[in-house]
């Protein structure tokens, strides 16, 4: 059995963790509260661009596009939204999960990084990372959508790059953040159609490709930006809830450490009133 001595300075070690558990949660809570409102205002227009580049494709006929076809490359660039920081809960692995265990080549994967976290779990998995933007992560910008977008659909057009895909945390509320992987290109339009209910034919002004080449860049910066958004309230919810859940059970243990530190005092007590009550029969 532990000593007295050890009971207490595990106990008073357990309570000085919990105080700085319960401190990391009050400030992603805070920080949760604004990033929710964010996640709040930005989703209206990415599920109205969503929308609209659906119905516009839904409604299409025979389009040959560069952004609707498969690259002459068979690298897949795939933009990996992680965190710069841990204590999460399963935020961060629930991401790179999605790429390590999918059904992608390793060799034939292009890692657009944002987030530490994920970064570094994927380098030394032996993915190649392409570029890194781990900071913008930090405070995202619509201009930092717009920087990745710009590069990525230079890499598609010029044939580097096949497909490209989006790995992020979508933010359904508080307590529930769901890992996604989307293709972003080429823009499926089969499955599209499959989901649409209108199929009413569109004409386009100016011609198609014009109107494509102006729409489907923004559509996918939108997108990016979304997920930036959505992630950063993910990560602020998930590590909130990993707080908490580390509070309450150094609580617990803080409590049964208490329980087992007063029976061995009470123990020694009584072994004391013991030996004393020996003593004095013997003397006697």
């Amino acid at each position: 059995m532990a000593s007295m001595r050890d009971i207490k300075r595990r106990r008073d070690s357990i309570q000085s963790t919990g105080q700085i558990t319960k401190a990391m949660k009050l400030v992603s809570t805070v920080k949760l509260q604004k990033a929710k409102g964010r996640a709040e205002s930005t989703k209206p227009y990415s599920d109205l661009m969503y929308e609209t580049i659906s119905n516009m494709l839904a409604r299409s006929r025979n389009i040959n596009h560069r952004y609707l076809k498969p690259g002459d490359s068979h690298k897949k660039a795939i933009i990996t939204i992680t965190a710069n920081r841990g204590l999460a809960g399963g935020y961060n692995s629930n991401i790179t999960k999605l790429i390590t265990n999918g059904e992608f080549d390793k060799e034939d994967v292009n890692i657009i990084a944002v987030g530490t976290k994920g970064r570094d779990f994927l380098v030394r998995r032996g993915y190649n990372v392409t570029d890194d933007y781990s900071e913008v992560i930090n405070d995202p910008l619509y201009t930092d959508a717009r920087q990745m977008c710009d590069k990525l659909l230079k890499e598609f057009e010029d044939g580097e790059i096949g497909e490209i895909y989006l790995a992020y945390t979508s933010f359904k509320n508080t307590v529930v953040h769901e890992p996604k992987l989307l293709k972003l290109l080429p823009v499926s339009v089969d499955e599209i159609k499959s989901n649409s209910e209108d199929t009413t034919p569109m004409n386009y002004e100016p011609q198609e490709d014009e109107a494509l080449d102006l729409i489907i860049p923004k559509y996918l910066c939108s997108l990016i930006y979304g997920a930036l958004i959505e992630a950063v309230a993910s990560e602020n919810g998930a590590r909130m809830q990993a707080m908490d859940n580390a509070t309450s059970n150094a609580e617990e243990m803080i409590s049964d450490l208490s329980l087992k530190y007063n029976r061995a005092r009470q123990a020694s007590i009584t072994q004391e009133l013991t030996e004393i009550i020996a003593g004095a029969n013997a003397i006697g």
